[in-house]
């Protein structure tokens, strides 16, 4: 099957496209083979022309820039720009994604039914950074040292490498906008503990 003149003009345009968006995060070929795992020679080939994108590739690429595959190619805007993203249950609790870019931030909301956890709970630790929003009841942030209670309105963001752990001690449900930075991504609204 041969390409339509329609395609190769499409491929041809995400050389350039690339450089670019290269450029304009301020990334060298050497940082973007590092971060992505493809080499300086076939970037720099992609760049240039030199050689055809495939999926494998550009999924990468749009990972690494943090973009959706969608920019990389130029592809014509779908009309309905709302995200349907199904519900997910994950230890009694409900996520539900509110983004779905490849990479970089993650928006979710939460929903902690009431008395969650059931049982004993631990704080964690991992790499990254947490912001939240509580929208309605009341949380429980453990977060190191500190034991605050965050009522609707309230914002809280910290390190997730702090040993933080979440709690709804409420009879009613807690609602939570939530979003999470991949390692090295810092959010900028911070809020203190309110000593309650």
């Amino acid at each position: 099957m041969e390409d339509t003149p329609e395609l190769e003009e499409v491929l041809r345009a995400v050389g350039p496209r690339l450089r670019a968006l290269r450029q304009r995060r301020g990334v060298t070929l050497a940082q973007l083979a590092e971060a992505t795992g493809i080499s300086v020679s076939t970037l720099s080939r992609l760049e240039s022309g030199g050689r055809r994108p495939t999926l494998e590739l550009l999924l990468s690429l749009a990972r690494a820039h943090q973009v959706p595959l969608d920019e990389l190619i130029d592809a014509p805007p779908t009309g309905d720009p709302r995200v349907h993203l199904r519900p997910l249950s994950r230890h009694g609790m409900t996520y539900i994604p509110l983004s779905r870019r490849p990479g970089g931030m993650q928006a979710y909301k939460q929903i902690y039914p009431p008395g969650w956890p059931h049982g004993e709970y631990e704080q964690q630790v991992h790499e990254g950074y947490e912001w939240l929003y509580v929208l309605s009841g009341r949380l429980r942030l453990l977060l190191g040292e500190h034991d605050v209670l965050l009522t609707a309105g309230e914002v809280a963001e910290f390190d997730t490498r702090v040993p933080h752990a979440f709690a709804n001690p409420t009879s009613e449900p807690t609602e939570v906008l939530a979003l999470f930075g991949p390692q090295g991504e810092r959010l900028h609204v911070r809020a203190r503990p309110s000593g309650r």
